[in-house]
């Protein structure tokens, strides 16, 4: 089992990353909200993984604080919860967020997350309940490097790849990108804003 990697970042197009350790190039997938937190590019960046075995494929998912992987870990373990979804997850929602979501039964927050539809969002209610990794008391930030990143000369395209890749319809994603006035912004502000709800008509 690999626990964390530290290494440099060598490409970052959400939501998939390349991270340089000693030489050995490690391709990683990662909520948003990971995302939002990486250095540039050539910066050195320290990621709480996991590893994901199946017979088909061996996936390695990083996350920028542990909180979001035990949460991560317990979404999984969910019935009908898969990597992608327990990703988009974690991109639409932060910890505090999806335990005040489960806390309060707030299915409604739940169901905007792409792959959730009401059944799921109750089932999460249900089950998360007695499985919630706690949040106090753990390192938040433990990254190394800047969290923003130059801007792109067009962040459109990324941003709705990585909204597709999330789980969203590609039309969807594309309207919710570009009702988003994309002046000055990088394609990791696009999709902030997009999860946010900021780009739905």
């Amino acid at each position: 089992m690999i626990g964390f990697l530290r290494g440099i970042l060598v490409a970052k197009k959400a939501p998939f990353l390349l991270l340089d350790v000693h030489g050995v190039g490690y391709e990683i997938d990662a909520p948003m909200s990971t995302f939002f937190k990486l250095p540039k590019v050539g910066e050195e960046v320290f990621l709480h993984t996991h590893l994901a075995v199946r017979e088909d494929a061996h996936t390695l998912y990083g996350f920028f604080t542990e909180p979001e992987r035990a949460l991560f870990r317990s979404l999984i373990k969910v019935s009908g919860v898969g990597a992608k979804l327990a990703l988009g997850i974690l991109s639409g929602l932060s910890v505090e967020e999806f335990h005040q979501c489960i806390q309060t039964g707030n299915t409604a927050m739940l169901v905007r997350t792409p792959g959730i539809g009401k059944k799921t969002a109750e089932r999460l209610v249900i089950e998360m309940r007695d499985r919630l990794p706690g949040v106090d008391g753990l390192q938040v930030s433990v990254g190394v490097g800047g969290v923003s990143s130059p801007v792109e000369a067009s962040p459109m395209p990324d941003a709705i790849s990585a909204l597709i890749a999330l789980g969203f319809r590609p039309q969807d994603a594309n309207v919710m990108v570009r009702s988003i006035p994309a002046e000055g912004k990088t394609s990791e502000d696009l999709i902030r804003l997009a999860l946010q709800g900021k780009g739905k008509k």
